[in-house]
């Protein structure tokens, strides 16, 4: 792995993105970037509180654009689960780094997810949790140069599963 290169981990709701994310910058001493927090610094409210008001469509635009926006460089890059709905978004990530999909079956993410309603999940109209998880998987493993499998595993086994793969 080249060192200037950011590491962009994608993955369901759920799957641990920003926890591994912390871990791994850490333990490869890289810069850690959480690009939830930065949509929410960015537009000055909760996730939830942007989907509520404004609907997906808006915030997938505010994600994107804060996408756009960063010039990481030796950076551990968590993404929200919806990034890869944007193939804009995606060229961008993918021009700077390594994508690594933290892969979670569907009965998992559902059991980390018990807070859903406040979670900041981007969910069509009328869409269910599960037509989400079937929608997205194709395309997190369109944009995977690694998968890692992270059922059932500890969050120190994932990062040294993700280490290993790099």
């Amino acid at each position: 792995m080249h060192h200037h290169e950011n590491i962009v981990l994608i993955g369901m709701p759920g799957a641990g993105k920003s926890t591994v994310g912390v871990i791994l910058a850490k333990t490869l001493g890289m810069q850690f970037v959480d690009t939830d927090i930065l949509i929410q610094e960015r537009a000055g409210r909760m996730l939830q509180e942007i989907l509520d008001k404004d609907g997906p469509d808006a915030f997938k635009r505010i994600e994107e654009e804060t996408i756009l926006s960063l010039q990481p460089r030796n950076a551990v890059i968590a993404t929200g689960g919806s990034v890869v709905c944007s193939p804009d978004a995606m060229a961008h990530l993918e021009s700077g780094g390594v994508v690594v999909y933290l892969e979670i079956p569907y009965a998992e993410m559902e059991k980390r997810l018990k807070n859903i309603t406040t979670r900041g999940i981007v969910l069509l109209p009328g869409q269910s949790l599960r037509e989400m998880y079937d929608e997205r998987v194709p395309l997190y493993e369109k944009y995977a140069d690694l998968t890692v499998a992270c059922s059932g595993e500890d969050l120190e086994s994932v990062v040294g599963r993700v280490i290993e793969a790099l």
